[in-house]
C-alpha cells in the first residue's frame, strides 16, 4: 500500500474533572469523551526520499517538527530505522487551538496510517505507547470506541457502552487558548470533588437530555474564564439564549449545548448564529 486516506475525528468533553497534580507537572483527569463527526481529512503518501512533508490548507497549522503529525511520523520512522518517508496532507476543518484536540486527532490518525502503509503490524497497544509520548489526548484516537472514559492524564482510555447519537450544536469564538495557560491559571482546591461520570453516562444510556444537561462539567471553566474572562460571558449568552446549559469542550474556548434532534439543532445554531460567527451542528460519529 502507497497511499491511505483517513478521516481524524474532533472530541468533546462531556465531563472534566481535575482531582490534581502530577509529580511530573501534569494533572490527574476523570473525562468522558465523545468523538463527534466534525473530522479533519489525512491522506498519506509512502515516499522513497525519507523525509517527512507536511502540507495542509490551514495557515496556522505547522509544517514542521512543532506539528504532532510529523511528530508521529518521525519516531516511527526512527524507531524502526525506516529510509522510506512520508508526504502528510491534512485538510482541516477542525478548528485550532479549540479545545476538540484536532491536532491529538491529526497525530493518532498518521500513526494508524504508518502502521499500515509502512508496514509496521504494531498492535493496539503498542500504538498508544507511541500516542502517550506524544500527548494526552492522542490515546483516545487510537482506541475505536466512540464513547470513552479518560483517567490518568487523560490517556489511560476505557470504553464507555452508550449506544446513542446525540446532536451538538458547536459555537467557536475566533479565539485561539492553548491548554498550558488554562492549566497554568488553574486553582485546585484541597477539597474532594464528586465525579458525576457515573450518572452523566447513565442519563447519556436513558437518553435524558435535560439530566445530561445538568451534570455536564468542565473543571477547567474557572481557569478558562480567569485567562479569558470574555469567553465565561459567550457561554452565560449562549444559555439565556437557548435556554439550554452549555459547557466548555477540553481548555476552550468551543462551547456546546445538546439538543433532542437534528431539527432542533438547527433551530438552535440559526439563532446563535445570529450573534456568533462560527456555528456548527455536529453529530455524534
Amino acid at each position: 500500500m502507497k497511499r491511505i486516506h483517513l478521516c481524524s475525528p474532533a472530541k468533546l468533553n462531556l465531563s472534566l474533572k481535575v482531582l490534581g497534580k502530577r509529580p511530573d507537572g501534569y494533572h490527574t483527569l476523570s473525562t468522558l469523551f465523545e468523538k463527534i463527526n466534525l473530522c479533519d481529512d489525512i491522506y498519506l503518501t509512502r515516499t522513497k526520499t525519507g523525509k517527512i512533508r507536511i502540507a495542509c490548507n490551514h495557515p496556522a497549522v505547522p509544517k514542521g517538527k512543532k506539528n504532532l503529525a510529523y511528530k508521529a511520523a518521525q519516531m516511527l520512522q526512527r524507531d524502526f530505522a525506516l529510509a522510506d518517508g512520508v508526504d502528510i496532507r491534512i485538510v482541516k476543518r477542525i478548528p485550532v487551538a479549540a479545545g476538540l484536540a484536532g491536532g491529538s486527532s491529526n497525530a493518532a490518525t498518521t500513526l494508524l496510517g504508518l502502521n499500515r502503509i509502512w508496514r509496521l503490524e504494531l498492535t493496539e497497544k503498542e500504538l498508544v505507547s507511541y500516542a502517550k509520548r506524544i500527548g494526552s489526548d492522542v490515546p483516545l484516537f487510537i482506541s475505536k470506541h466512540i464513547f470513552c472514559h479518560g483517567t490518568e492524564r487523560g490517556d489511560r482510555i476505557k470504553e464507555v457502552k452508550i449506544n446513542k447519537k446525540f446532536w451538538h450544536v458547536l459555537v467557536m469564538p475566533r479565539l485561539k487558548v492553548y491548554s498550558g495557560e488554562v492549566f497554568k491559571a488553574l486553582k485546585i482546591r484541597l477539597t474532594k470533588k464528586a465525579d458525576n461520570a457515573n450518572i452523566l453516562t447513565c442519563a447519556l444510556r436513558e437518553n435524558d437530555l435535560e439530566r445530561v444537561g445538568r451534570y455536564l462539567s468542565n473543571d477547567l471553566e474557572a481557569a478558562i474564564g480567569r485567562a479569558h474572562p470574555q469567553l465565561l460571558k459567550i457561554k452565560n449568552n449562549i444559555k439565556n439564549i437557548t435556554g439550554i446549559d452549555a459547557c466548555f469542550s477540553g481548555s476552550g474556548p468551543s462551547i456546546f449545548v445538546l439538543a433532542p434532534t437534528r431539527l432542533k439543532a438547527k433551530k438552535i445554531a440559526r439563532s446563535l448564529a445570529q450573534r456568533y460567527k462560527n456555528v456548527m451542528v455536529v453529530r455524534t460519529l
